[in-house]
């Protein structure tokens, strides 16, 4: 009985999702063609899958392919040497509200001392931007308005050196009073001798260092000394990747501008705290160079922004590349790909995650360990999916209907006739409704007894199936016989020997796990055969068959227990592999087999085989092999009873 569930509709349910048929579908050519699930849930990942109604579920090439194009478009958009452009800018301007401050103040003889310093200073500014703003850092501007300026200059430069430490660092000490930078100075001295310490081996007291200067690490400061470290490395980074984009010339401007922001005793720690985090945490492993090409300008924030955002992208890229070789999702962070790509990048990784729970739910797969794994309901599933359009009978009652009918008998399974039982009704009281039936109006169908079939699918498992491609379609045809004979004719046995330098027996759920062997050379029929007589021998089944699937003629058989190959093969292996054939056929088994490729020695074989067994021989391309294998076997079980 089907069961439905249903939810009230919150936002994230993506109604169009696939359900476990589809990924199953989607699944199938892999497992085919590898049999190994976690290895085909990597392909998943990888590609993405497509609907029927032209929706998609992006897969992590997609992902990386939106974060290669919105890096790209960052590149695309900003000029990065536009940074030094803005900051001339700000400093020209400062530089004009004082000249034309120093020509108002000209007439007014009380201030004749400061116009003729601040005139002296003007005209020996240096030109160099750090020289600029270290001469003006201790100037006596005669204009508020240029005072205020120049302090948002100084106070942008001051927090970029501050936020090496991390943001909200600069953020707290915002227009840096001397008081301000004094504090700076002992967070650093205090962060270094920390640094130090880590470095020599010691475990130092970061809680002590954060009861004293937490207040500067916003409402979530680092709760460890890695944590701290890692922001750093981080921030460091961002100016690494900065100071990496610009030319040489503008390089050194902007270092002497920001280093001229401080005070010498700051920049002494800062020095020594670059020096300790590139012995602990090297910025330069998650820095990168980055070339723009675009025309809009940026100031100094906006860079460090963009620099962030696109240290972000590459991080990401980074997870999702490793997550595509894995198989492992959980190296995304979801949170940080909605940032990235939006709503619907998330979305499409919280499907990919969830695939493998909906294979598990339908009962396609259960997990062992950290593994997943197939179930037999898998195997008949995809060998259903691909078992073609043939007619195949429906069983009836203890057989296959007949097209006659009899009477029903009291005690049998009631499943009536309808059509021969209604017009019974209608013959005895003509006529009128409602229909009365009387127990003698029952007719049931009539149904050929049949009997059981035990089958034998030989697979050759020799290197050739694998280099020649032909391995997944021989594959195909062992899964779809397996449903088909689980499906429709349950009293039927079917057993699976693959066969290369010697022949084994292959348990239905290993079936999609199965694959060529590589190692060994040999297609050894003989000892295939053998086992498939054996394995006969046991089952009581009137009809009894080998179906063999090969792209070889004989090249191995057995001497003294152990597999003895040859190529091209010796005339004794011919011998005893015939020797098989005979015993098989005077058991009553009869040999089909299926080839896959048409070469001379192959079909000199498959003719003596045929004609020692009477069985049949077919030439069948690899992509259509299916359809033969399964034609053929609904076609020679049925026998009627006499």
């Amino acid at each position: 009985m089907t069961r439905f569930r249903y939810s009230r509709w919150d936002g994230t349910q993506d109604p169009f999702a696939p359900d476990a048929d589809r990924l199953l579908d989607a699944l199938a050519e892999g497992l085919f063609e590898h049999g190994d699930l976690a290895r085909a849930l990597r392909d998943l990942f990888r590609q993405g899958l497509s609907g029927p109604h032209g929706e998609r579920l992006a897969g992590l090439r997609d992902l990386q392919r939106q974060l290669q194009a919105r890096r790209q478009a960052r590149l695309d958009r900003y000029d990065l040497g536009s940074v030094l452009d803005d900051l001339r800018r700000r400093l020209d301007r400062v530089l004009g509200l004082e000249w034309a401050a120093v020509d108002r103040a000209a007439e007014r003889p009380e201030l004749r001392e400061r116009v003729e310093t601040a005139r002296a200073t003007l005209e020996r500014l240096p030109k160099s931007l750090g020289g600029a703003i270290r001469t003006l850092a201790g100037h006596d501007f005669l204009d508020a308005a240029a005072r205020e300026e120049f302090q948002a200059l100084l106070d942008a430069l001051r927090g970029q050196m501050a936020g090496q430490v991390s943001r909200e660092v600069a953020d707290s000490l915002r227009q840096m009073t001397a008081g301000q930078q004094q504090e700076l100075r002992e967070l650093l001295r205090a962060l270094n001798r920390m640094l130090r310490e880590r470095l020599g081996g010691g475990r130092p007291d970061f809680s002590g260092f954060m009861q004293r200067f937490g207040q500067h690490f916003g409402p979530t400061p680092p709760r460890t000394l890695d944590e701290l470290l890692d922001r750093m490395q981080q921030q460091m980074a961002r100016m690494q990747s900065l100071m990496a984009g610009l030319g040489p010339e503008q390089r050194e401007q902007l270092m002497q501008a920001l280093t001229e922001s401080l005070d010498p005793a700051t920049i002494r720690e800062m020095a020594e705290l670059g020096s300790l985090m590139e012995a602990l945490r090297p910025p330069d492993e998650l820095a990168g160079r980055y070339r723009f090409r675009g025309a809009e300008g940026l100031d100094l924030d906006e860079a460090m922004r963009v620099m962030g955002e696109l240290m972000e992208l590459d991080a990401l890229e980074q997870a999702v590349a490793q997550a595509e070789r894995s198989g492992d999702l959980e190296r995304v962070d979801g949170d940080r790909l909605r940032e990235a790509l939006g709503p619907e990048a998330e979305q499409a990784l919280r499907e990919l995650r969830d695939v493998a729970r909906k294979l598990e739910e339908a009962g396609y797969a259960r997990q062992v360990g950290d593994r997943w794994e197939l179930t037999p309901r898998t195997i008949r599933r995809l060998g259903r999916g691909r078992m073609g359009g043939h007619r195949i009978a429906p069983a009836g009652q203890g057989g296959e209907p007949t097209g006659d009918t009899r009477p029903y008998e009291s005690g049998e399974v009631f499943a009536p006739n309808l059509h021969r039982s209604l017009m019974n009704a209608l013959a005895r009281r003509g006529p009128g409704t409602p229909v009365r039936f009387h127990l003698a109006d029952f007719e049931v169908d009539r149904v050929e007894a049949t009997v059981s079939a035990a089958t034998v699918l030989l697979l050759d498992q020799s290197s050739s199936m694998f280099y020649q491609g032909r391995w997944p379609s021989a594959k195909k045809v062992a899964m779809a016989l397996h449903a088909l004979i689980h499906g429709q004719f349950p009293r039927d046995r079917l057993f699976v020997i693959g066969f290369s330098d010697l022949a084994a027996e292959i348990r239905p759920e290993e079936l999609s796990a199965a694959e060529p062997n590589m190692w060994q050379q040999g297609t050894n029929m003989q000892h295939a055969l053998r086992l498939a007589r054996r394995r006969l021998a046991r089952e009581p089944a009137a009809t009894r068959q080998v179906i063999m699937v090969t792209d070889g003629d004989p090249t191995a058989h057995l001497e003294g227990g152990a597999p003895y190959f040859s190529y091209p093969p010796t005339r004794k292996t011919i011998v005893e592999t015939l020797k098989e054939v005979r015993r098989c056929t005077a058991a009553g088994i009869t040999i089909n087999t299926f080839m896959l490729a048409r070469a001379p020695y192959l079909l000199e074989f498959v003719e003596y085989v045929t004609r020692i067994n009477r069985g049949r021989a077919f030439y069948a391309e690899p992509g259509r092999l299916g359809d033969y294998v399964l034609v053929d076997y609904v076609k020679n079980r049925r026998r009627r009873v006499g």
